[in-house]
């Protein structure tokens, strides 16, 4: 059992243990705290620039969905030519030139997410070298002539379906309307054209910085 302390007691403790107890305290008074880490959604100061609005459309649900279903289509033709090959011998009839039209299809709507997306092939030394400006200049250049030369494809070629219609001609194949294979290069062609123009629109939106190596994604 322990015993309480007197009075002189007490004070004598009081006289060694406050000094040591006092220094304890401006030590750790003394520690500087860590700093707490930002936030994962805080965003770096970008010295008041403000991002540009993206550089493709926010959605291609039209190429996108049109892709699908035609390579769907595709791959469902040709596995039944094969099995019809493999038990009878025989192949479709139509399957080669419904194969045909949509692997020409599917060139025009990949073609316009191409364009949408910025993604067709382009000499590099030309399209990625000097300045921000002449870069800008030659983006919105390239779009510029996509956007004239299907325009071009889209007008001249609704004359084709109208004379397809008019004359009343019939596949090679299968003897369906030609203009049912036809009426579909305007229409593609213009929504290629339209692609274009807004992937024009979006470049001369864009700040020449973006288009430096060190600012590109």
């Amino acid at each position: 059992m322990g015993r309480c302390l007197g009075p002189a007691e007490q004070a004598q403790a009081k006289r060694i243990i406050g000094p040591a107890l006092s220094g304890r305290i401006l030590f750790f008074s003394n520690l500087s705290l860590p700093m707490p880490s930002p936030s994962p959604t805080e965003q770096p100061d970008t010295g008041g620039a403000t991002p540009s609005a993206g550089t493709e459309p926010r959605a291609l649900y039209i190429e996108d969905g049109l892709t699908v279903l035609i390579m769907a289509a595709l791959a469902l033709i040709t596995l039944a030519n094969v099995l019809a090959r493999y038990f009878t011998n025989n192949s479709i009839a139509w399957t080669e030139e419904i194969s045909v039209f949509l692997m020409i299809a599917l060139a025009l709507v990949a073609g316009s997410a191409a364009v949408a997306r910025d993604r067709h092939i382009r000499i590099e030394y030309f399209a990625e070298s000097g300045s921000g400006a002449r870069r800008r200049f030659l983006a919105r250049f390239g779009a510029l002539m996509v956007a004239l030369l299907f325009g071009t494809i889209a007008v001249l070629s609704v004359r084709v379906v109208w004379d397809d219609y008019r004359f009343e001609e019939t596949s090679p194949g299968i003897g369906v309307p030609q203009w049912w294979y036809s009426v579909w290069l305007p229409i593609f062609s213009a929504l290629i054209t339209v692609r274009a123009i807004g992937l024009f629109i979006r470049r001369g939106k864009q700040p020449d910085v973006e288009f430096l190596p060190e600012h590109q994604p």
